[in-house]
């Protein structure tokens, strides 16, 4: 289906962002729109965009997951540095 990739974004979402609730709505026209749950209401967030549009829209929601650096990545950013 289309949508799982939208889906999976607004579960993303809303395992980061605690105290909110997302959800998605999809459009006759096949346009994907965010709202988010306040007070009991919904609220539109954005405009309506297209799937590709949309997955990067809500992932740039909300705070960003700090990215996972190995101990090699590490060694290897310290070595660059060194060497500047």
């Amino acid at each position: 289906m289309r949508s799982t990739r939208a889906t999976a974004a607004i579960e993303r979402l809303n395992r980061r962002a605690e105290g909110h609730q997302y959800s998605m709505v999809v459009t006759s026209g096949g346009f994907f729109k965010l709202r988010e749950l306040v007070a009991g209401e919904c609220k539109e967030i954005g405009e309506p965009l297209d799937l590709e549009s949309f997955v990067r829209f809500v992932d740039a929601q909300g705070p960003q997951k700090a990215p996972r650096i190995s101990k090699y990545d590490a060694a290897f950013a310290k070595q660059l540095v060194k060497k500047s």
